[in-house]
């Protein structure tokens, strides 16, 4: 009774599977749907047959049993006897049965038997496959290990087969008949455990699938995802918690003395922070990926991009950056990105990024990790996967930094705790032996293109006023710039005692990390000072602590009020609606403040609305920051 439960539960989950969760292009949906429906209901009923004749089974033999009982009492021992011989021999049988299973299996995996006889009807999902009939005799050439070997036909064409479709061919027909038993066995099986055929389009694995619950291997079940495809590690990182964003690293370091900042020192002479080189500093831009497999029709791509972040192979070492890439229509398997964003771009498309870090491991390196942002058609569920990564050594083994070139990196499959994996494994798969094919295999592989740029005397100086472990943007250094002079400001220069713990009134510490998780206001933040310093004069620009007091303008006329205003909704990624909202509420606000001369008179309207007023607006707390983040 149970296993026929399990089958009513596998012919119900099937049933409410639907046409849009199979990759196109199958064209033999709905009938490989009511074979399977049919195989089940078939299962199903032989089960409730079966239920019945045992029911009827044990009340014969119970009566039997009792009127031979009390015929004659001394048979008894004689009929146990009979039965443990019968049990015996069943056993036997078995065992026998299993053994001649183990023997077929070796004998068809021979790389000496050529000639095989299909067990069932097969139709070619993709192009390379090979159709086939039920008792037609093929050739095969090669025997893959993935169960995917290559097979001539009588008419002469080649093509890919399932191994489980086949039986060692016998002149007699003898392996016919075998065939016939051991393929109606394995269809009528509900786990499907016996047939090994592709993932990307296959029942028994669709139910094996739903039963283990997991996202990815459902997606990769029915195809709608490549084999290689996993949930992304840095953006579970990402969402874990704070310690791996970039607001997190923003923050200045204590030594281990606690009493002094590690990369925040005052230079009295110059009356500013001093300069700190680190063991990497560097810029890495994107170029573009390529090849880089497509997912299927029942899932809708919201955002792709690149994560990328310090890594030594076992641990993160950095926060995580991401880029979003574009792509066209007419090439969805090439993503590109916009190097040296300028003007109104947005810095999320920025393909420049500067790296900076003083970790020691020998080993360090970037992780790269392309993802897309999804949403399931059929069932609204959203979630993040990664497309592929890969890793880029910043030294040699000898401790040398790695030439500063353009960089072709092939892409692997899996997470980066994984090695082996390939993103597609049907590339690999369907690969000739020849010289020709293999180059041609190599070319269809997904890659990144990354270029790695050598800093000039100028761009040192600017990195080196930035944190020591840092990933970000290039278009809005300069902006990070300007928040660690007013924090060297706060913090070592205005400070009336180094042992002080009184609050520091300062919005601009306080608010400014937010917008590394916000690129949207950052952006704003962009827009607002390129408006302002095209109206400076050129004494003006060279002039350090006036345009340090702008920027203090700036930032109260732009971004502190949309902070608090309640026009501007939560920041949500890849939600095209909340950012276009967003972007809404943003561009007008920033058209009236530069109307007004200013942002005053928005807040003073009684249209505009804000959120609560809170200390921590105002008031910046480092002991409070190091509480809430202790790695800091």
């Amino acid at each position: 009774m149970q296993l026929k439960k399990l089958v009513d539960e596998n012919r119900n989950a099937l049933h409410d599977l639907k046409k849009a969760d199979e990759p196109a292009p199958v064209g033999n949906y709905n009938l490989r749907k009511e074979e399977e429906e049919k195989l089940l209901l078939k299962l199903s009923q032989q089960l409730q047959k079966l239920v019945l004749v045992l029911d009827q089974d044990n009340v014969t033999t119970n009566y039997a049993a009792d009127e031979e009982h009390q015929k004659d009492p001394q048979t008894e021992d004689e009929n146990e006897e009979e039965d443990e011989s019968e049990d015996e021999e069943s056993s036997e049988e078995e065992d026998s049965e299993e053994a001649d299973d183990d023997d077929e299996d070796k004998l068809l995996d021979d790389p000496n038997v050529k000639k095989c006889i299909a067990v069932g009807n097969f139709n070619a999902q993709q192009e390379g496959d090979l159709t086939f009939t039920k008792g037609e005799v093929l050739l095969i050439h090669d025997k893959k290990v993935d169960g995917w070997w290559v097979a001539e036909n009588s008419k002469g064409e080649r093509g890919l087969v399932p191994r489980t479709y086949l039986a060692v061919h016998n002149e007699d027909g003898e392996s016919q008949e075998q065939s016939d038993e051991h393929i109606e066995v394995v269809d009528e099986t509900a786990d499907g455990t016996e047939i090994k055929k592709r993932t990307d389009s296959h029942w028994s694995a669709v139910r094996t699938a739903i039963t283990e619950n997991d996202t990815v291997e459902v997606l990769a079940t029915i195809g709608a995802v490549p084999a290689g495809f996993r949930l992304s590690t840095l953006f579970q990182l990402l969402e874990e918690g704070y310690q791996f964003r970039a607001s997190y690293f923003l923050q200045p370091e204590l030594t281990p003395s606690q009493l002094a900042f590690k990369d925040l020192v005052w230079n009295s002479e110059k009356n500013t922070i001093y300069p700190r080189p680190t063991r990497v500093s560097l810029i890495v831009t994107l170029c573009s990926c390529k090849m880089i497999p497509l997912p299927g029709v029942s899932i809708q791509v919201l955002s792709r991009h690149v994560r990328l972040c310090l890594f030594d192979g076992n641990r993160v070492l950095s926060n995580i950056h991401t880029v979003r890439a574009t792509w066209q229509p007419k090439n969805p398997q090439t993503w590109t990105f916009s190097p040296r964003v300028t003007g109104i771009l947005p810095s999320l498309l920025d393909g420049d990024c500067f790296v900076r870090s003083n970790s020691v491991p020998s080993d360090i390196g970037i992780l790269f990790e392309l993802g897309i942002t999804y949403i399931h058609n059929s069932t609204g569920e959203r979630g993040e996967l990664s497309c592929g990564w890969a890793f880029l050594k910043l030294f040699t083994s000898n401790g040398i930094p790695v030439p500063s070139k353009m960089y072709e990196l092939l892409l692997n499959g899996g997470t980066p705790y994984e090695r082996g994996v390939e993103v597609d494994p049907s590339i690999s798969r369907r690969a000739g032996s020849g010289v020709f094919h293999q180059f041609i295999t190599l070319k269809k592989q997904p890659v990144l293109v990354v270029k790695l740029r050598s800093l000039c005397a100028q761009s040192k100086d600017i990195l080196n006023l930035l944190p020591e472990t840092l990933i970000g943007s290039m278009c809005y250094i300069h902006l990070l710039i300007f928040y660690r002079q007013i924090l060297g400001d706060a913090l070592l220069k205005d400070r009336i005692s180094m042992q002080s713990t009184d609050l520091i009134c300062n919005p601009i510490l306080t608010t400014f990390p937010q917008l590394m998780d916000q690129p949207d206001l950052m952006d704003a933040l962009r827009s607002a000072w390129a408006d302002r310093e095209r109206t400076l004069k050129r004494s003006e620009k060279r002039d350090g602590e006036f345009l340090k007091s702008l920027f203090v303008l700036v930032y109260h006329d732009s971004v502190f009020p949309l902070l608090q205003s309640t026009f501007l909704p939560d920041y949500k990624w890849a939600e095209e609606e909340s950012e276009a909202s967003r972007w809404k509420a943003i561009a007008d606000f920033l058209k009236k403040s530069r109307e007004n001369d200013g942002a005053l008179q928005y807040l003073l309207s009684p249209e505009n609305t804000h959120r609560a007023f809170d200390i921590s607006e105002l008031a910046y707390d480092f002991l409070e920051v190091r509480k809430n983040n202790p790695e800091v």
